[in-house]
């Protein structure tokens, strides 16, 4: 296999056999996560790729919505090659499908959190795992209700530039800026086993997250950082977010909360390669909004944060 299979390799969503590397033009076909095969069924599968786009209220720029599209075009120039620096090829060793988007109707906000979560408890029941293209970060708590269902009080591992920890003891509130509040209001993390990294707003009452700021992984470095991440969580169950605002400006200017002095792109590479060997049960990267990058960049970085998660959940699925 090789690109010179190019000629022949073509929808791969559609004819994949559900493993193995993809060969076809990058500039065609159609646009599955990795050139996965499309299926709503993911029974027998280790992981499922999950689009939310939802995007009901942000700080200041929407357009999230459109980040499922924009992560799974932008992922169709890595599936020629296992993710470089892993010692292992996931999408050879793993059958991972995508799913394809939750359905669920625009009109009826209320509705939107209990449906997300039907659809993620649906996939668990199955046996697989899920790394979801969102989406604002509200979609990250629906998420953790099915998660904890399943595996009880989480470990979460959050890049961002803001906590997420701002108090808002209305349950049924629908924001992306209290899901972690609500979190472990709600007993679905430890908080003592979760951390935070890239944070660079204030927060008054971090609950008893652990945080490690912009600033600390800048000056202790990524190692450093990946290593206090590792003693904190331990064994548990871990759950990996990364809202694509934790980078900086300059290397993900398509967000809708842009902050700076943020993560250079290989810091949070290295944070999360630094991560093998948690028991990473799943993950989700949110918040790109690709109307505000004509580039693409920020869609690349967001196919490449959820590729690095897909390898973090193979490392423990595997038992690597």
């Amino acid at each position: 296999m090789g690109l010179e299979d190019a000629k022949t390799q073509v929808d791969r969503a559609f004819t994949g056999e559900g493993r193995g590397l993809a060969f076809e033009n990058a500039f065609g076909g159609a646009t599955s996560f990795l050139r996965r095969r499309y299926s709503k069924d993911v029974a027998g599968a280790d992981l499922a790729i999950l689009g939310v786009p939802f995007d009901q209220a942000v700080t200041h720029r929407p357009g999230s919505r459109f980040g499922p599209r924009a992560i799974r075009e932008a992922s169709t120039l890595q599936p020629y090659d296992p993710p470089y620096g892993w010692p292992f090829d996931p999408l050879s060793e793993m059958t991972v499908v995508d799913s394809g988007d939750l359905a669920f109707d625009y009109a009826k906000t209320s509705e939107f959190p209990g449906t997300l979560t039907a659809r993620v408890r649906e996939i668990l029941a199955q046996g697989a795992g899920t790394v979801t293209l969102g989406g604002d970060h509200f979609i990250t708590l629906p998420i953790l209700r099915a998660y904890a269902e399943r595996f009880g009080p989480l470990a979460v591992v959050q890049f961002d530039a803001h906590s997420d920890l701002w108090a808002d003891d209305d349950m049924d509130r629908i924001d992306h800026g209290t899901f972690l509040y609500k979190a472990v209001k709600l007993g679905l993390i430890d908080p003592d086993r979760s951390v935070q990294i890239g944070i660079r707003t204030v927060t008054e009452d971090r609950l008893g997250v652990p945080m490690i700021d912009a600033r600390a992984v800048h000056e202790e470095g990524p190692d450093a950082v990946a290593e206090q991440v590792r003693r904190i969580v331990g064994d548990a169950p871990t759950y990996v977010t990364f809202d694509i605002d934790a980078l900086d400006p300059a290397f993900a200017p398509g967000t809708g909360t842009p902050v700076w002095g943020g993560l250079q792109s290989w810091q949070a590479a290295a944070i999360l390669r630094g991560l093998a060997g948690l028991r990473v049960v799943g993950g989700d990267v949110v918040e790109v909004s690709p109307p505000y990058d004509n580039t693409g960049a920020t869609a690349i970085a967001g196919a490449h944060v959820a590729t690095e998660i897909m390898c973090l959940y193979g490392w423990h699925r595997l038992g690597k």
